[in-house]
């Protein structure tokens, strides 16, 4: 049998599933997905993010190297988000995870709705 070290502390897969977990951080990505945009277009694209998420979630992509924030001193200032090739070896593996998402997820609400009944017996 093969074990696996999963351990909080140094396991790299346990590191990456705190970046991408975020629901936030994978709609950021697709939004960005097409190039060079500004800060109010990305926040058109997704529906429901707040200000202060895609805030949060641009600088923690910046901080990990998945994006990169250009800022020209204009008045006022422009301010456009890309992409790092970091950032853009992440795409595919976001569609594969969409697609599983896509075929699965009509079983996993299945599976839901009879885990509830049983349990409210």
């Amino acid at each position: 049998m093969k074990t696996s070290d999963i351990s909080l502390s140094i396991c790299s897969y346990t590191h990456v599933l705190e970046i991408i977990s975020n629901k936030w951080t994978a709609l950021v990505i697709y939004a960005l997905e097409d190039g060079t945009i500004r800060y109010g277009e990305i926040k058109r694209r997704i529906e429901g993010i707040s200000q202060k998420m895609l805030t949060q979630t641009l600088k923690q992509l910046e901080r990990d190297g998945l994006v990169s924030r250009k800022v020209t001193p204009t008045v006022p200032p422009v301010v456009e988000y890309t992409l790092t090739p970091l950032g853009e070896s992440l795409i595919p593996q976001l569609r594969m995870l969409k697609e599983w998402a896509r075929t699965n997820y009509p079983q996993v609400k299945i599976s839901r709705e009879e885990y509830d009944i049983r349990e409210e017996k």
